[in-house]
């Protein structure tokens, strides 16, 4: 059960998660994380797996088999050329009127997990990601390169930003204490 949930939360977040973070939030002691650690090692560092376990400097990561590297890249730049999906959208417009914005703010307003769609983003260039040290975890705001492609110089020349940038209803989902939430 602890192998398969670690395995979740490293194919969920798409990127390097220190091994510390693990033993503190799934409150697990280093015996296990680096148990189920090298049972999922184990399993997926074959050659016939697609994917891999990457573990550096403490911290370890779900990739794609080197292998399979150029594929993977070719597929990727493909799909980060391609036309924005109607869920791409919605969060790139999200993070624009309300950015900076973290993740769980994202999911809340969407009602969905955003990982992929954040990486994507991330890799077109439309989004930048940086650590909030209020909130202490990653925010979420538009880059230099999106405004270049929707051909405007500032986020206040978008349609009725000063509107959805503070209206008070999103302002009092994303103000709600947890426990609130149904």
């Amino acid at each position: 059960m602890v192998t398969t949930t670690i395995e979740a939360v490293l194919f969920a977040t798409a990127k390097p998660i220190k091994l510390i973070d693990l033993r503190k939030h799934l409150d697990l002691s280093e015996e296990v994380v680096r148990e189920a650690i090298d049972d999922i090692a184990l399993r997926f560092n074959v050659e016939t797996s697609g994917v891999h376990l990457m573990e550096q400097n403490g911290s370890v990561q779900l990739v794609s088999n080197a292998t399979s590297g150029e594929v993977v890249a070719k597929f990727l730049k493909k799909e980060a050329s391609g036309p924005l999906t109607r869920p791409s959208l919605e969060t790139l417009t999200i993070i624009a009127y309300r950015g900076p914005i973290t993740k769980p703010e994202i999911e809340l307003i969407r009602g969905v997990n955003c990982s992929l769609i954040l990486r994507n983003l991330l890799i077109r260039g439309y989004i930048l990601e940086e650590q909030d040290k209020e909130r202490l975890q990653p925010v979420y705001h538009v880059s230099h390169e999106f405004l270049q492609a929707i051909g405007t110089n500032r986020l206040e020349d978008l349609p009725e930003y000063e509107a959805f940038h503070t209206n008070e209803k999103v302002a009092e989902l994303l103000n709600r204490e947890p426990e609130e939430e149904v």
